[in-house]
Order: structure tokens, then C-alpha cells, then sequence
């Protein structure tokens, strides 16, 4: 019986235009009711998973941060932040860079010191709790970072990710988007997470279901007994994880808990 379900949102639940379906939120409702728990697994921020996710804050997991961040009711369930003393030299790392615009995720606001655009609009959209400061430098300190956003105006898998990883030894780099990437922890990924769920609310490995599309929800994809992907998946994931669902454009993840829903009336 599935107990857990976890969804990447961007690329998978959210529609082409960023938009959460409307049906999602009744669909929580009903898998809640029937002892089955819902979880948005994001590289967003616990603040902007909230509000997208009000109706039903109560009655879902929140993974935030690409994994770096597990929140339920409100508490903190699990933290893994960057080392304070790593962030000075990985900013500089990536200033050194051209075309490359960072973002401090800390785990109760993000912080940035760029303007230029279309950087600043997607910063300001993505994260609800979102700060322009002078000197990101600042900023260390203030309160645990969960990840070091990159966007990448050239493009994630062609400029930053074939240079941060050796430049940044010390910690995990891994695309999360056309544009974006994300520095972490060497121990933050939502795999790491999912397991650390599984073992709080004693969920097996079977009893699992991961939806993603992209090489950040790759680890969260092995963690699940039964893992998809959308259509529009990154290439590579896809010949990874076979199991596919419509696009995220045509509602795959709704289609399928529907599906979950329907399997349950039948074996109740």
C-alpha cells in the first residue's frame, strides 16, 4: 500500500507556465484521508512551498531546498546546511565567473546582490522571502544556508556545471534547471532526505511513490519504490527511469494520483 508521495514541482507538478493545478489541492485532501502523505519536493523555499501550498499546509511534508530542508506543522524535522566557513570561498568562486549571478538560500529568507535582470525577476518570483543586500559576504552567519543558487544566463549545462564542481571541491553541484544550479552540502540532495523520512514515519521503500524531472530529483527518484518521470524529463533522467507520465504541461503528476486514488477504493 502506498503511504508517501513525493513531487518535484517545477518541470513536473507546476504547468508550463509555473501554475499549481487547481485539482491538486482536493487530491491531497483525499490521499490525506486515506492515511497517505503528500510531500513537495522542491529546490524552493520552505516560505514559498507554504504559501503555494496554504489550503493544505497541515496536511502535508514540505522538502524544501533541493533536500537540505524537511519541514512538517510548521517544525523543523531535518536541517543540512553549507559549512559557514565554505560560503566565502564559493561565492568567490563563482563571482570569478562571468554570467553567473548567486543566491544565499537561507532556511528562513534568501538573500541576493544582483539587480541585473532576468536574474532579479526569477529570484524575486521563486522566493517569497527574498533580500537584496549590498555584499552577500554580509550575509554569512546570519542564519544556516541551505544551498547557493546559481543562475547561469548562458545556460546551466553548457557554462557552470563544467566548472563549479572542480572549482568547488568541497561541496555538491548539480543542475536543477535550463538556467539554475545548485550548490550544496556534499550530503543535501532530497535522496537523502526522502530516507531520512522513511526512517521518521516508518515508511518502506515499497510503500514510496517520487515524481521528477530532473537531475536534482535524481537521488529522491532511486529512494522510492515506484519512480517517475514526466515526458518533458531531462534526457538523461529519462534514460535513467523508464516509467513515465504525461508532461507536466498535461497534468501527468495529477493523472497518476488519480490513478493511486482509484487503486485504493479498489482494495479498500
Amino acid at each position: 500500500m502506498i503511504k508517501f508521495i513525493a513531487s518535484d514541482l517545477d518541470g513536473t507538478l507546476l504547468d508550463d507556465e509555473k501554475r499549481l493545478p487547481e485539482e491538486i489541492f482536493p487530491l491531497i485532501e483525499q490521499l490525506y484521508a486515506r492515511g497517505i502523505l503528500f510531500a513537495p519536493a522542491s529546490g524552493r523555499q520552505y516560505a514559498n512551498l507554504e504559501k503555494l501550498f496554504f489550503p493544505v499546509k497541515d496536511k502535508v511534508l514540505f522538502l524544501c531546498e533541493n533536500g537540505a530542508l524537511v519541514k512538517y506543522h510548521g517544525e523543523t524535522l531535518y536541517l543540512d546546511p553549507i559549512d559557514d566557513d565554505c560560503l566565502k570561498d564559493a561565492l568567490d568562486e563563482i563571482r570569478a565567473l562571468p554570467d553567473l549571478y548567486p543566491m544565499l538560500c537561507g532556511a528562513r529568507s534568501a538573500y541576493i546582490e544582483n539587480s541585473e535582470m532576468p536574474f532579479f525577476q526569477y529570484a524575486m518570483l521563486s522566493y517569497t522571502n527574498c533580500e537584496k543586500v549590498d555584499n552577500l559576504d554580509d550575509v554569512i552567519g546570519r542564519e544556516p544556508v541551505c544551498k547557493i543558487a546559481v543562475y547561469d544566463a548562458i545556460a546551466a549545462a553548457e557554462h557552470c556545471i563544467k566548472v563549479l564542481p572542480q572549482r568547488l571541491p568541497a561541496l555538491r553541484t548539480i543542475i536543477s534547471g535550463f538556467d539554475w544550479c545548485d550548490i550544496s552540502s556534499t550530503t543535501a540532495n532530497k535522496g537523502r532526505a526522502i530516507r531520512f523520512i522513511r526512517e521518521k514515519f516508518g515508511f518502506q521503500k515499497d510503500e514510496c511513490i517520487a515524481f521528477g524531472d530532473h537531475m536534482n530529483d535524481y537521488e529522491m527518484l532511486l529512494e522510492c519504490g515506484h519512480a517517475y518521470v514526466p515526458e518533458n524529463a531531462y534526457p538523461p533522467l529519462k534514460r535513467l527511469f523508464r516509467a513515465t507520465i504525461p508532461a507536466n504541461g498535461e497534468g501527468g503528476v495529477i493523472t497518476k494520483l488519480k490513478e493511486i486514488l482509484k487503486a485504493t477504493e479498489v482494495s479498500a
